[in-house]
């Protein structure tokens, strides 16, 4: 398994140096191509969890119903399972896309903090130009190696908030159950404190770690914005008669 793991991290710095190379040697625009490649690639599978989630958020009123009306555990579980089949629609079918995509992003965050150190250019293919050093400046004047702590963790806290927002927009407030109630309240709760918390963990980052975190959410959002735009999957939203 830690061969598969240094290889998959090794598979993406080569991407990366590639990028480098034929990017003028400039470290941020090679970090935006790699991105970009890896949020295509993963395109597909991020699209299914998203609209698989767009459709839980239409149910969610139904659901809350049948929670409300089967006191009983193993009754309201019974309940719930007919429903989602009857809708055709899985609670987990949005963790699937998730968890393949975590190595991936994992492994590349890896390699963003890595590229400078020494010895990271032992990881080249054979067939990829090996450049003296890995220059970490982007755009002539920003180093991605250290904490930029203005600009980039302010994008990143902003972006996030941006795509938390667009999908807990679509929620309504819930009426019935204090559970119910308090778990909206935390909601609405995490939706500020989390891209807070991406301000302050992205001040103390290499700034190669928040361009890159910067660049996802801008394409999750243009993702997010082109699946909402389709209205998600059509459903019945029906309860089967007793």
């Amino acid at each position: 398994m830690s061969y598969l793991w240094h290889e998959l991290v090794r598979l993406l710095f080569n991407i990366l140096v590639f990028f480098y190379n034929i990017l003028g040697h400039d470290m941020g625009l090679a970090i935006i191509a790699i991105t970009i490649l890896i949020r295509l690639a993963l395109w597909p599978s991020q699209a299914k969890a998203l609209r698989s989630q767009i459709a839980l958020q239409k149910i969610q009123p139904k659901i809350d119903e049948l929670r409300k009306k089967h006191k009983d555990q193993a009754k309201q579980t019974k309940a719930l399972l007919e429903f989602y089949k009857e809708n055709k629609v899985s609670p987990f079918s949005s963790c699937l896309p998730t968890l393949i995509q975590l190595p991936i992003l994992i492994a590349l965050y890896q390699v963003l903090r890595v590229f400078t150190k020494p010895g990271s250019l032992n990881m080249i293919y054979p067939f990829i130009h090996r450049p003296e050093s890995l220059n970490p400046m982007f755009l002539g004047f920003l180093d991605l190696s250290k904490p930029e702590r203005f600009v980039l963790p302010v994008l990143a806290g902003i972006f996030q908030f941006i795509q938390t927002r667009m999908i807990m927009g679509k929620n309504k407030p819930v009426q019935q159950g204090q559970q119910n109630a308090f778990q909206q309240a935390l909601s609405n709760q995490m939706m500020y404190i989390f891209p807070v918390m991406m301000v302050i963990i992205s001040m103390s980052l290499p700034a190669a770690l928040p361009l890159y975190w910067v660049v996802v959410t801008l394409l999750a959002i243009l993702q997010q914005y082109l699946i909402m735009r389709e209205g998600g999957p059509k459903l019945k939203i029906s309860v089967r008669k007793r």
